[in-house]
Protein backbone atom coordinates (compact mmCIF):
# COMPACT_ATOMS: atom_id res chain seq x y z
CA UNK A 1 0.00 0.00 0.00
CA UNK A 2 1.26 3.46 -0.89
CA UNK A 3 0.80 6.54 1.30
CA UNK A 4 2.08 10.11 0.88
CA UNK A 5 3.04 12.39 3.73
CA UNK A 6 4.47 15.90 3.38
CA UNK A 7 7.47 17.47 5.08
CA UNK A 8 9.77 20.31 4.14
CA UNK A 9 13.46 21.11 3.58
CA UNK A 10 15.02 24.55 4.11
CA UNK A 11 17.62 25.94 1.69
CA UNK A 12 18.89 29.40 2.44
CA UNK A 13 15.93 31.14 4.04
CA UNK A 14 13.34 29.48 1.80
CA UNK A 15 11.59 26.12 2.23
CA UNK A 16 10.88 23.39 -0.32
CA UNK A 17 8.06 20.90 0.19
CA UNK A 18 9.23 17.28 0.41
CA UNK A 19 6.84 14.45 -0.50
CA UNK A 20 7.53 11.33 1.57
CA UNK A 21 6.17 8.30 -0.30
CA UNK A 22 5.86 5.14 1.82
CA UNK A 23 5.25 1.89 -0.04
CA UNK A 24 4.67 -1.39 1.86
CA UNK A 25 4.94 -4.70 -0.04
CA UNK A 26 5.51 -8.38 0.63
CA UNK A 27 9.04 -9.25 1.57
CA UNK A 28 11.55 -8.02 4.12
CA UNK A 29 13.66 -4.85 4.23
CA UNK A 30 13.67 -1.16 5.07
CA UNK A 31 14.89 1.07 2.24
CA UNK A 32 15.12 4.86 2.57
CA UNK A 33 15.99 6.69 -0.67
CA UNK A 34 16.01 10.27 -1.97
CA UNK A 35 19.42 11.58 -0.81
CA UNK A 36 18.87 11.45 2.98
CA UNK A 37 21.83 12.32 5.22
CA UNK A 38 23.03 10.17 8.13
CA UNK A 39 20.63 11.77 10.63
CA UNK A 40 17.67 10.71 8.47
CA UNK A 41 19.14 7.26 7.80
CA UNK A 42 19.38 6.67 11.56
CA UNK A 43 15.73 7.69 12.02
CA UNK A 44 14.47 4.10 11.70
CA UNK A 45 15.97 3.29 15.12
CA UNK A 46 14.29 6.28 16.76
CA UNK A 47 11.01 5.57 14.98
CA UNK A 48 11.03 1.86 15.92
CA UNK A 49 11.60 2.62 19.61
CA UNK A 50 9.05 5.46 19.69
CA UNK A 51 6.35 3.33 18.04
CA UNK A 52 7.04 0.32 20.28
CA UNK A 53 6.82 2.49 23.40
CA UNK A 54 3.42 3.74 22.23
CA UNK A 55 1.86 0.38 21.35
CA UNK A 56 2.75 0.24 17.63
CA UNK A 57 5.53 -1.31 15.57
CA UNK A 58 7.33 -1.29 12.23
CA UNK A 59 6.00 -4.51 10.63
CA UNK A 60 8.32 -7.11 9.14
CA UNK A 61 7.58 -6.26 5.53
CA UNK A 62 9.36 -4.64 2.63
CA UNK A 63 9.13 -0.90 3.26
CA UNK A 64 10.42 1.52 0.64
CA UNK A 65 10.42 5.20 1.50
CA UNK A 66 11.20 7.78 -1.16
CA UNK A 67 11.81 11.43 -0.29
CA UNK A 68 10.86 13.42 -3.37
CA UNK A 69 12.34 15.33 -5.19
CA UNK A 70 14.92 12.56 -5.04
CA UNK A 71 17.83 14.66 -6.38
CA UNK A 72 17.58 17.20 -3.54
CA UNK A 73 19.75 16.62 -0.48
CA UNK A 74 17.75 16.24 2.78
CA UNK A 75 19.34 16.66 6.17
CA UNK A 76 18.48 16.73 9.85
CA UNK A 77 16.28 14.75 12.22
CA UNK A 78 13.11 16.77 11.67
CA UNK A 79 11.61 14.11 9.35
CA UNK A 80 11.18 11.50 12.12
CA UNK A 81 7.51 12.30 12.72
CA UNK A 82 6.79 12.53 8.97
CA UNK A 83 8.28 9.09 8.33
CA UNK A 84 6.64 7.49 11.39
CA UNK A 85 3.12 8.67 10.49
CA UNK A 86 3.70 7.59 6.88
CA UNK A 87 4.70 4.08 7.99
CA UNK A 88 1.68 3.75 10.33
CA UNK A 89 -0.72 4.91 7.60
CA UNK A 90 0.83 2.71 4.87
CA UNK A 91 0.67 -0.39 7.11
CA UNK A 92 -2.98 0.32 8.09
CA UNK A 93 -2.13 0.67 11.77
CA UNK A 94 -3.96 4.01 11.72
CA UNK A 95 -6.65 5.45 9.47
CA UNK A 96 -5.60 8.80 8.06
CA UNK A 97 -7.99 9.93 5.35
CA UNK A 98 -6.94 13.61 5.29
CA UNK A 99 -3.21 13.01 5.77
CA UNK A 100 -2.29 14.83 2.56
CA UNK A 101 -3.89 18.06 3.83
CA UNK A 102 -1.16 18.47 6.46
CA UNK A 103 2.52 19.21 6.56
CA UNK A 104 4.13 17.23 9.39
CA UNK A 105 7.57 17.75 10.94
CA UNK A 106 9.26 16.80 14.22
CA UNK A 107 12.19 14.95 15.79
CA UNK A 108 11.25 11.90 17.87
CA UNK A 109 12.67 10.85 21.20
CA UNK A 110 12.63 7.13 22.02
CA UNK A 111 9.58 7.55 24.26
CA UNK A 112 7.61 9.25 21.48
CA UNK A 113 7.97 12.82 22.71
CA UNK A 114 8.92 15.50 20.20
CA UNK A 115 12.01 17.70 20.08
CA UNK A 116 12.08 21.16 18.43
CA UNK A 117 13.07 21.63 14.79
CA UNK A 118 14.87 24.32 12.80
CA UNK A 119 13.25 26.52 10.18
CA UNK A 120 9.66 26.37 11.43
CA UNK A 121 8.83 29.87 10.15
CA UNK A 122 9.98 29.48 6.50
CA UNK A 123 8.34 26.03 6.44
CA UNK A 124 5.04 27.52 7.65
CA UNK A 125 5.24 30.27 5.00
CA UNK A 126 5.72 27.63 2.29
CA UNK A 127 2.90 25.47 3.68
CA UNK A 128 0.51 28.41 3.41
CA UNK A 129 1.68 29.22 -0.14
CA UNK A 130 1.02 25.65 -1.24
CA UNK A 131 -2.45 25.52 0.29
CA UNK A 132 -1.98 23.01 3.12
CA UNK A 133 -4.83 22.88 5.61
CA UNK A 134 -2.53 22.66 8.64
CA UNK A 135 0.99 22.29 9.97
CA UNK A 136 1.71 19.76 12.74
CA UNK A 137 5.02 20.31 14.54
CA UNK A 138 6.59 20.24 18.05
CA UNK A 139 4.91 22.50 20.58
CA UNK A 140 8.18 24.39 21.22
CA UNK A 141 8.04 25.74 17.63
CA UNK A 142 4.29 26.36 17.46
CA UNK A 143 4.34 30.09 18.29
CA UNK A 144 7.04 30.69 15.72
CA UNK A 145 5.02 28.98 12.97
CA UNK A 146 1.74 30.60 14.09
CA UNK A 147 3.10 34.00 12.98
CA UNK A 148 1.87 32.98 9.52
CA UNK A 149 -1.79 33.90 9.28
CA UNK A 150 -4.18 31.75 7.26
CA UNK A 151 -2.54 28.46 8.29
CA UNK A 152 -3.78 26.18 11.10
CA UNK A 153 -0.78 25.41 13.32
CA UNK A 154 -0.93 22.52 15.79
CA UNK A 155 1.79 22.22 18.39
CA UNK A 156 2.07 18.67 19.77
CA UNK A 157 4.16 17.14 22.53
CA UNK A 158 4.05 13.43 21.60
CA UNK A 159 3.50 11.20 18.59
CA UNK A 160 0.52 9.72 20.44
CA UNK A 161 -1.39 12.99 20.04
CA UNK A 162 -0.83 12.94 16.28
CA UNK A 163 -1.87 9.27 16.03
CA UNK A 164 -5.05 9.89 18.03
CA UNK A 165 -5.89 12.90 15.87
CA UNK A 166 -5.75 10.97 12.59
CA UNK A 167 -6.99 7.59 13.89
CA UNK A 168 -9.58 8.55 16.51
CA UNK A 169 -10.46 12.11 15.59
CA UNK A 170 -9.27 13.52 18.91
CA UNK A 171 -8.82 17.27 18.33
CA UNK A 172 -5.45 18.98 18.51
CA UNK A 173 -5.07 22.35 20.16
CA UNK A 174 -4.54 25.05 17.56
CA UNK A 175 -1.91 27.69 18.30
CA UNK A 176 -3.23 31.17 17.54
CA UNK A 177 -1.32 34.38 18.13
CA UNK A 178 -2.09 38.00 17.33
CA UNK A 179 1.04 39.04 15.44
CA UNK A 180 0.57 42.78 16.01
CA UNK A 181 -0.09 42.26 19.71
CA UNK A 182 2.85 39.86 20.05
CA UNK A 183 5.12 42.31 18.23
CA UNK A 184 4.13 45.30 20.36
CA UNK A 185 4.33 43.28 23.57
CA UNK A 186 7.89 42.24 22.72
CA UNK A 187 9.12 45.80 22.23
CA UNK A 188 10.60 45.88 25.71
CA UNK A 189 13.42 48.32 26.11
CA UNK A 190 16.93 46.80 26.15
CA UNK A 191 18.75 46.48 29.46
CA UNK A 192 21.70 48.63 28.31
CA UNK A 193 21.10 52.39 28.37
CA UNK A 194 23.24 55.36 27.34
CA UNK A 195 22.40 57.07 30.64
CA UNK A 196 24.88 54.65 32.26
CA UNK A 197 27.78 56.08 30.24
CA UNK A 198 29.77 58.78 32.04
CA UNK A 199 31.25 61.53 29.85
CA UNK A 200 32.10 60.59 26.25
CA UNK A 201 29.65 63.15 24.85
CA UNK A 202 31.43 63.35 21.50
CA UNK A 203 31.33 59.55 21.15
CA UNK A 204 27.63 59.48 22.02
CA UNK A 205 27.12 62.04 19.27
CA UNK A 206 28.94 59.73 16.82
CA UNK A 207 26.78 56.81 17.90
CA UNK A 208 23.64 58.90 17.37
CA UNK A 209 24.76 59.84 13.84
CA UNK A 210 25.66 56.22 13.06
CA UNK A 211 22.27 54.99 14.29
CA UNK A 212 20.36 57.73 12.44
CA UNK A 213 21.91 56.90 9.07
CA UNK A 214 22.76 53.21 9.54
CA UNK A 215 26.48 53.99 9.19
CA UNK A 216 29.31 51.61 10.04
CA UNK A 217 31.60 52.91 12.81
CA UNK A 218 35.00 52.06 14.28
CA UNK A 219 36.11 53.11 17.78
CA UNK A 220 39.85 53.47 18.46
CA UNK A 221 41.12 53.87 21.99
CA UNK A 222 43.10 52.43 24.92
CA UNK A 223 41.78 49.70 27.26
CA UNK A 224 39.07 50.86 29.63
CA UNK A 225 38.02 53.87 27.55
CA UNK A 226 34.48 52.47 27.20
CA UNK A 227 34.47 51.16 23.61
CA UNK A 228 32.62 47.91 24.37
CA UNK A 229 30.25 49.65 26.77
CA UNK A 230 29.26 52.16 24.08
CA UNK A 231 28.90 49.49 21.38
CA UNK A 232 26.55 47.34 23.51
CA UNK A 233 24.26 50.32 23.94
CA UNK A 234 23.93 51.12 20.24
CA UNK A 235 20.87 48.85 19.66
CA UNK A 236 19.03 50.79 22.39
CA UNK A 237 18.97 53.95 20.22
CA UNK A 238 18.19 52.28 16.89
CA UNK A 239 14.59 52.78 15.70
CA UNK A 240 12.23 49.92 16.66
CA UNK A 241 11.99 47.21 14.03
CA UNK A 242 9.05 47.29 11.67
CA UNK A 243 6.85 44.21 11.49
CA UNK A 244 8.37 43.34 8.11
CA UNK A 245 11.92 43.58 9.52
CA UNK A 246 10.93 41.46 12.53
CA UNK A 247 9.54 38.72 10.26
CA UNK A 248 12.67 38.78 8.09
CA UNK A 249 14.97 38.60 11.13
CA UNK A 250 12.95 35.81 12.76
CA UNK A 251 13.10 33.83 9.51
CA UNK A 252 16.92 33.85 9.46
CA UNK A 253 17.24 32.90 13.14
CA UNK A 254 14.62 30.18 12.64
CA UNK A 255 16.76 28.51 9.95
CA UNK A 256 19.62 27.98 12.43
CA UNK A 257 17.33 27.19 15.38
CA UNK A 258 18.19 30.38 17.29
CA UNK A 259 14.61 31.45 18.03
CA UNK A 260 13.93 30.84 21.70
CA UNK A 261 11.49 28.04 22.53
CA UNK A 262 7.84 29.08 22.88
CA UNK A 263 8.71 32.48 21.37
CA UNK A 264 6.99 33.95 18.35
CA UNK A 265 8.33 37.07 16.71
CA UNK A 266 11.77 38.58 17.38
CA UNK A 267 11.06 42.25 18.08
CA UNK A 268 14.50 43.30 19.35
CA UNK A 269 17.24 44.14 16.89
CA UNK A 270 19.94 41.44 17.01
CA UNK A 271 23.35 42.24 18.51
CA UNK A 272 26.06 39.75 17.56
CA UNK A 273 29.59 39.83 18.98
CA UNK A 274 31.70 36.94 17.63
CA UNK A 275 35.12 36.12 19.12
CA UNK A 276 38.18 37.08 17.09
CA UNK A 277 39.07 33.40 16.52
CA UNK A 278 36.00 33.01 14.25
CA UNK A 279 36.52 31.46 10.81
CA UNK A 280 35.49 33.15 7.57
CA UNK A 281 32.78 30.49 6.98
CA UNK A 282 31.30 31.09 10.44
CA UNK A 283 31.31 34.85 9.80
CA UNK A 284 29.75 35.05 6.33
CA UNK A 285 28.01 31.66 6.25
CA UNK A 286 28.66 28.50 4.29
CA UNK A 287 29.66 24.91 4.95
CA UNK A 288 28.93 21.77 2.96
CA UNK A 289 25.23 22.49 3.45
CA UNK A 290 25.27 26.29 3.76
CA UNK A 291 24.01 27.92 6.93
CA UNK A 292 23.74 31.66 7.69
CA UNK A 293 26.83 33.20 9.29
CA UNK A 294 27.16 35.95 11.90
CA UNK A 295 26.66 38.72 9.32
CA UNK A 296 23.25 37.28 8.38
CA UNK A 297 22.29 36.67 12.02
CA UNK A 298 23.05 40.40 12.48
CA UNK A 299 20.60 41.34 9.68
CA UNK A 300 18.58 44.43 10.69
CA UNK A 301 20.81 44.76 13.76
CA UNK A 302 24.40 45.26 14.88
CA UNK A 303 27.55 43.20 14.29
CA UNK A 304 30.20 44.12 16.87
CA UNK A 305 33.80 43.11 16.15
CA UNK A 306 35.85 43.76 19.28
CA UNK A 307 39.64 44.02 18.90
CA UNK A 308 39.41 44.23 15.12
CA UNK A 309 43.15 43.74 14.31
CA UNK A 310 43.08 40.42 16.20
CA UNK A 311 40.72 38.92 13.59
CA UNK A 312 42.42 36.99 10.80
CA UNK A 313 42.93 39.21 7.78
CA UNK A 314 41.16 36.81 5.39
CA UNK A 315 38.16 36.76 7.73
CA UNK A 316 37.83 40.54 7.58
CA UNK A 317 38.37 40.67 3.82
CA UNK A 318 35.42 38.36 3.11
CA UNK A 319 33.16 41.04 4.63
CA UNK A 320 33.96 43.54 1.88
CA UNK A 321 31.30 42.42 -0.60
CA UNK A 322 28.49 41.89 1.97
CA UNK A 323 29.16 45.37 3.40
CA UNK A 324 28.55 46.87 -0.03
CA UNK A 325 25.78 44.62 -1.38
CA UNK A 326 24.02 43.94 1.96
CA UNK A 327 23.59 40.29 1.02
CA UNK A 328 25.91 37.32 0.70
CA UNK A 329 25.69 34.64 -1.98
CA UNK A 330 27.16 31.19 -1.27
CA UNK A 331 27.66 28.95 -4.30
CA UNK A 332 28.10 25.20 -4.34
CA UNK A 333 28.34 22.78 -7.27
CA UNK A 334 24.62 21.94 -7.29
CA UNK A 335 22.96 25.02 -5.81
CA UNK A 336 23.35 28.64 -4.75
CA UNK A 337 21.83 30.33 -1.71
CA UNK A 338 21.62 34.02 -0.87
CA UNK A 339 21.31 35.31 2.68
CA UNK A 340 20.42 38.93 3.52
CA UNK A 341 23.09 40.75 5.54
CA UNK A 342 22.02 44.36 5.99
CA UNK A 343 23.73 45.09 9.30
CA UNK A 344 25.50 47.95 11.06
CA UNK A 345 29.16 47.14 11.59
CA UNK A 346 30.57 48.44 14.87
CA UNK A 347 34.26 47.70 15.37
CA UNK A 348 36.62 48.59 18.19
CA UNK A 349 40.37 48.39 18.46
CA UNK A 350 43.35 49.43 20.50
CA UNK A 351 45.71 51.80 18.67
CA UNK A 352 48.76 49.59 19.27
CA UNK A 353 49.83 46.18 20.59
CA UNK A 354 50.32 47.68 24.06
CA UNK A 355 46.82 49.14 23.92
CA UNK A 356 47.84 52.77 24.35
CA UNK A 357 48.51 55.77 22.14
CA UNK A 358 52.07 57.06 21.73
CA UNK A 359 51.87 58.74 25.12
CA UNK A 360 54.91 59.00 27.45
CA UNK A 361 52.56 58.91 30.46
CA UNK A 362 50.93 55.63 29.39
CA UNK A 363 51.71 52.50 31.49
CA UNK A 364 53.11 50.76 28.40
CA UNK A 365 54.06 52.56 25.21
CA UNK A 366 54.58 51.49 21.63
CA UNK A 367 56.64 53.28 19.04
CA UNK A 368 54.88 54.95 16.08
CA UNK A 369 56.32 52.22 13.83
CA UNK A 370 54.80 49.47 16.01
CA UNK A 371 51.46 51.28 16.03
CA UNK A 372 51.48 51.68 12.25
CA UNK A 373 52.35 47.99 11.79
CA UNK A 374 49.49 47.03 14.12
CA UNK A 375 47.01 49.22 12.24
CA UNK A 376 48.17 47.85 8.88
CA UNK A 377 46.51 44.53 9.81
CA UNK A 378 43.28 46.19 8.68
CA UNK A 379 43.21 46.82 4.95
CA UNK A 380 42.49 50.23 3.44
CA UNK A 381 39.53 48.94 1.36
CA UNK A 382 37.85 47.64 4.52
CA UNK A 383 38.40 50.92 6.37
CA UNK A 384 36.98 52.75 3.35
CA UNK A 385 33.72 50.86 3.89
CA UNK A 386 33.46 52.16 7.46
CA UNK A 387 31.81 55.57 7.39
CA UNK A 388 32.81 56.88 10.81
CA UNK A 389 36.24 56.58 12.49
CA UNK A 390 36.46 58.06 15.99
CA UNK A 391 39.06 58.14 18.76
CA UNK A 392 37.83 57.21 22.24
CA UNK A 393 39.86 58.70 25.10
CA UNK A 394 39.70 57.59 28.75
CA UNK A 395 37.10 59.31 30.94
CA UNK A 396 38.64 61.62 33.60
CA UNK A 397 37.93 60.92 37.26
CA UNK A 398 35.68 64.00 37.61
CA UNK A 399 33.29 62.58 35.00
CA UNK A 400 33.45 59.02 36.38
CA UNK A 401 32.58 60.19 39.90
CA UNK A 402 29.73 62.41 38.71
CA UNK A 403 26.46 61.01 40.12
CA UNK A 404 24.25 62.78 37.59
CA UNK A 405 22.63 60.58 34.96
CA UNK A 406 23.43 61.22 31.30
CA UNK A 407 20.90 61.50 28.50
CA UNK A 408 18.85 58.32 28.25
CA UNK A 409 18.59 56.07 25.22
CA UNK A 410 14.87 56.90 24.96
CA UNK A 411 15.65 60.58 24.29
CA UNK A 412 18.38 59.81 21.78
CA UNK A 413 16.17 57.25 20.05
CA UNK A 414 13.46 59.91 19.50
CA UNK A 415 15.90 62.04 17.48
CA UNK A 416 17.22 59.01 15.61
CA UNK A 417 13.69 57.87 14.74
CA UNK A 418 12.76 61.37 13.51
CA UNK A 419 15.83 61.39 11.23
CA UNK A 420 14.99 57.90 9.94
CA UNK A 421 11.45 59.02 9.16
CA UNK A 422 12.86 61.80 6.94
CA UNK A 423 14.96 59.19 5.15
CA UNK A 424 12.00 56.82 4.76
CA UNK A 425 10.07 59.62 3.07
CA UNK A 426 13.09 60.50 0.91
CA UNK A 427 13.49 56.93 -0.33
CA UNK A 428 9.80 55.95 -0.41
CA UNK A 429 10.01 55.08 -4.13
CA UNK A 430 13.02 52.79 -3.67
CA UNK A 431 12.72 49.12 -2.76
CA UNK A 432 16.40 48.64 -1.85
CA UNK A 433 17.32 51.88 -0.06
CA UNK A 434 15.73 52.83 3.27
CA UNK A 435 18.36 54.99 4.99
CA UNK A 436 21.36 57.14 4.08
CA UNK A 437 24.10 54.51 4.45
CA UNK A 438 22.44 52.46 1.68
CA UNK A 439 22.56 55.23 -0.92
CA UNK A 440 24.27 54.43 -4.22
CA UNK A 441 26.31 56.92 -6.23
CA UNK A 442 23.31 58.16 -8.22
CA UNK A 443 21.29 58.83 -5.08
CA UNK A 444 24.24 60.55 -3.39
CA UNK A 445 24.47 63.00 -6.30
CA UNK A 446 20.74 63.64 -6.06
CA UNK A 447 20.31 64.01 -2.29
CA UNK A 448 23.73 65.36 -1.21
CA UNK A 449 23.98 68.57 -3.22
CA UNK A 450 26.54 71.04 -1.80
CA UNK A 451 26.82 74.80 -2.14
CA UNK A 452 30.09 76.34 -3.42
CA UNK A 453 31.58 76.95 0.04
CA UNK A 454 30.87 73.41 1.23
CA UNK A 455 32.24 71.96 -2.01
CA UNK A 456 35.46 73.95 -1.62
CA UNK A 457 35.79 72.77 1.99
CA UNK A 458 35.38 69.15 0.93
CA UNK A 459 37.84 69.59 -1.95
CA UNK A 460 40.50 70.92 0.42
CA UNK A 461 39.97 68.01 2.81
CA UNK A 462 40.14 65.46 0.00
CA UNK A 463 43.44 66.87 -1.29
CA UNK A 464 45.12 67.30 2.09
CA UNK A 465 44.05 63.92 3.50
CA UNK A 466 44.48 62.10 0.17
CA UNK A 467 41.04 60.50 0.52
CA UNK A 468 39.68 57.89 -1.88
CA UNK A 469 36.55 58.27 -3.99
CA UNK A 470 34.77 55.89 -1.62
CA UNK A 471 35.74 58.07 1.37
CA UNK A 472 34.31 61.06 -0.52
CA UNK A 473 30.96 59.27 -0.80
CA UNK A 474 31.09 58.30 2.89
CA UNK A 475 31.60 61.92 3.95
CA UNK A 476 28.61 63.01 1.87
CA UNK A 477 26.41 60.27 3.34
CA UNK A 478 27.39 61.14 6.93
CA UNK A 479 26.88 64.87 6.31
CA UNK A 480 23.41 64.10 4.92
CA UNK A 481 22.60 62.23 8.14
CA UNK A 482 23.88 65.11 10.32
CA UNK A 483 21.64 67.47 8.34
CA UNK A 484 18.69 65.10 8.87
CA UNK A 485 19.27 65.07 12.64
CA UNK A 486 19.02 68.86 12.58
CA UNK A 487 15.97 68.74 10.30
CA UNK A 488 17.83 70.64 7.57
CA UNK A 489 16.88 70.16 3.92
CA UNK A 490 20.32 71.30 2.76
CA UNK A 491 23.81 70.15 3.68
CA UNK A 492 25.71 73.05 5.22
CA UNK A 493 29.40 73.67 5.70
CA UNK A 494 29.12 72.77 9.39
CA UNK A 495 27.69 69.39 8.47
CA UNK A 496 30.56 68.71 6.04
CA UNK A 497 33.13 69.83 8.65
CA UNK A 498 31.73 67.48 11.27
CA UNK A 499 31.61 64.57 8.80
CA UNK A 500 35.27 65.13 7.84
CA UNK A 501 36.24 64.90 11.53
CA UNK A 502 34.90 61.36 11.57
CA UNK A 503 37.59 60.08 9.18
CA UNK A 504 40.34 59.77 11.83
CA UNK A 505 42.17 56.91 10.19
CA UNK A 506 42.48 58.90 6.94
CA UNK A 507 44.29 61.78 8.66
CA UNK A 508 48.06 61.88 8.58
CA UNK A 509 49.55 62.10 12.03
CA UNK A 510 46.40 60.94 13.83
CA UNK A 511 48.65 58.82 16.02
CA UNK A 512 49.59 61.93 17.89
Amino acid sequence: MLKKVFGSAVFGVEATTITVEVNVDTGVGYHLVGLPDNAIKESNYRIAAALQNNGFKIPVKKIIINMSPADLRKEGSAYDLTLAIGILAATNQIQAEDLEDFLIMGELSLDGSLQPIKGALPIAIKAKEEGFKGFILPKQNAKEAAIVSGLNVYGVETIEQVINYFDKGEPLEQTIINVEEEFNKSLNFPEFDFSDVKGQESIKRCMEIAAAGGHNIILIGPPGAGKTMLAKRLPSILPPMTLEEALETTKIHSVVGRVKENTGLMAQRPFRSPHHTISNVALVGGGSYPQPGEISLSHNGVLFLDELPEFKREVLEVMRQPLEDREVTISRAKFTVTYPSSFMLVASMNPSPSGYFNDPDAPVTSSPAEMQRYLSKISGPLLDRIDIHIEVTPVPFEKLSDTRKGESSIEIRKRVTAARELQTKRFENSTTVHYNAQMNTKQIRKHCVLDDASMQLLKTAMERLNLSARAYDRILKVSRTIADLEGSDHILGSHISEAIQYRSLDREGWLG
